[in-house]
């Protein structure tokens, strides 16, 4: 199989015909192995935590008790697992608290590679976020993408936000609308005029504005603060100019660096902020899991530094 895997990449992009026959040779060695597979879960008694329940440094989260022929071969697959999903919960879960119960929102997409965002973005359901940005991360929770007009659908209607804001809407009428307001930096300023054009059909505003760029807006009321990315003055003053205008209904997305810290201080000013859209944060730091032998035929058999740790919190796994 491993070496029908690489002849096909190779000849991918030297000979269209033999890759096509060696991906036929390569599914019927699938086939013939799925057939000496053999299924050994009946002769294992697995006792876990359950998704989304919190764990403390060396608390065990699993017992797999049996014949350790049979399961020994899966233990970097689980333990990868369970290394990934609980660090993307974790971080989530981080967000959601300092969020003080509005809406978070996964985007870390662009980040990593594409075949994991299946599990990624189901990792992000448990830890508590409201929506994620692709079809493939909402898939194993049975929900849709939700999130804002991309910056090249912008640049692709000449930077006109309005059309490119409109164009979407049309294209997609049963997604909440919300308008991505920094393409020419001056959020105060899109953002109204996308009101304006679009009315009760815009669900929402959102502010993406560079850390190394000066909103327009906040060029000319610069004092003692960091004038720099999302601030809470351009948000301010976002919310002000809507509300003037009569489109209090309109919501505000702030994106662009944002980490528990900072979602923390903007709560603590009680910025008018209705939902945050967080990225690279929640892929960052490491969770190490690890799988030891820790008795043998029911006797304490374990390298120096381990043993068997029991945790009445687990609960038997049904095949």
């Amino acid at each position: 199989m491993i070496e029908l895997k690489g002849r096909a990449r190779q000849q991918f992009l030297s000979s269209h015909k033999d890759y096509l026959l060696t991906i036929e040779k390569k599914m019927g060695v699938s086939r013939q192995l799925d057939e000496l597979w053999q299924n050994g879960f009946d002769q294992l008694k697995v006792e876990a935590l359950h998704d989304g329940n919190r764990i403390a440094p060396w608390e065990t989260v699993m017992h797999i008790t049996g014949d350790a022929g049979i399961f020994a071969h899966l233990e970097t697959v689980y333990l990868g697992i369970l290394a990934r999903r609980t660090k993307i919960a974790s971080n989530v879960r981080d967000v959601v608290q300092a969020a003080n119960g509005k809406t978070v929102l996964y985007f870390p997409a662009r980040f990593d590679h594409w075949a994991v965002q299946g599990g990624d973005g189901y990792a992000a359901h448990i830890g508590g976020a409201s929506g994620v940005s692709t079809d493939a991360q909402a898939h194993w929770w049975g929900a849709k993408a939700s999130g804002t007009v991309p910056h090249a659908l912008i640049a692709a209607m000449g930077g006109d936000t309005v059309k490119a804001i409109r164009l979407f809407g049309e294209t997609y009428p049963e997604v909440a609308l919300v308008a991505l307001v920094d393409f020419d930096n001056d959020c105060v300023g899109t953002s109204l005029k996308c009101c304006e054009a679009l009315g009760d059909t815009l669900w929402g505003v959102r502010l993406d504005t560079a850390n190394t760029l000066v909103d327009k807006s906040i060029m000319p009321v610069m004092q003692n603060f960091k004038p720099t990315g999302v601030t809470p003055k351009l948000v301010e003053m976002t919310r002000h100019s809507l509300d003037k205008h009569g489109f209090g209904h309109v919501k505000i997305i702030v994106s662009g660096g944002f980490k528990p810290e900072r979602i923390v201080e903007f709560e603590k000013l009680q910025v008018p902020v209705d939902a945050y859209g967080v990225g690279s944060y929640l892929m960052q730091g490491v969770n190490a899991f690890t799988a030891d032998v820790v008795l043998l035929e029911g006797r304490p058999c374990a390298k120096v530094g381990r043993k068997y740790s029991p945790n009445p919190h687990l609960e038997p796994v049904q095949s």
